[in-house]
């Protein structure tokens, strides 16, 4: 989507950074076509932070009301699918992967900043809108960017929420699905050509119904 950075190898494809030797990488193989890593997420817990000095989203956020929490958390980050999987049975099998991988480290919450294509805000008030009005974190759980770009550009009663959540990625979508929140603030960055949103999941909060989407076993 036009990103760049020291790390970022264009003509190979590859991303990668400083963090990556701390993480934990879930990856998705279909065995039917060689063995090929179609899919991938990256983990880094609270441990692997203090490894590496810090979160990956502190460099965006302020996480200091989850840091305080005193939860067990989890950063989620760099999901990626191969585009000829996307739209199928692929992220389900991802998440059950994660669902997996929760449960056994108990995980508490479960964050991570998620992009918005391009960097203009005013293109993207409704959506961002529709965010900061319905779906933003409880304040205990709610870092704050720090290069603040306001989210409330739009008054609640002007927003057509079919309309908005076209706007939606997929993946912010299905964390909304499962009872997630957003920070405060988006995070406008230039060298990936994104607008971010941090992603909190308070796993105590999700409902029973969504925790049968998040962790259900799929027929292989």
């Amino acid at each position: 989507m036009g990103s760049d950075g020291a790390l970022v190898d264009h003509e190979a494809g590859l991303e990668r950074d400083a963090f990556d030797a701390h993480c934990d990488h879930l990856l998705l193989i279909d065995k039917a076509a060689g063995d090929a890593v179609v899919g991938v997420y990256r983990l880094l817990q609270r441990a692997g932070a203090e490894a590496a000095g810090q979160f990956y989203s502190e460099s965006e956020y302020d996480l200091a009301p989850l840091l305080k929490s005193g939860r067990n958390l989890l950063e989620l980050g760099r999901s990626c699918l191969d585009p000829a999987y996307r739209g199928g049975a692929a992220m389900h099998h991802l998440w059950q992967g994660l669902a997996q991988y929760v449960e056994a480290n108990e995980i508490e919450v479960l964050f991570g900043v998620a992009s918005f294509h391009g960097t203009d805000a005013e293109a993207l008030a409704e959506p961002l809108s529709l965010l900061y009005h319905r779906h933003r974190a409880p304040e205990g759980l709610r870092p704050r960017a720090v290069n603040y770009q306001p989210m409330d550009l739009m008054p609640a009663e002007e927003i057509d929420r079919r309309r908005a959540m076209l706007q939606v990625p997929a993946l912010i979508k299905a964390y909304l699905r499962l009872g997630g929140f957003v920070g405060d603030g988006a995070y406008v960055d230039h060298a990936f050509n994104t607008i971010d949103v941090c992603l909190i999941m308070d796993t105590e909060r999700m409902c029973s119904a969504r925790k049968s989407i998040y962790s259900r076993e799929v027929a292989e």
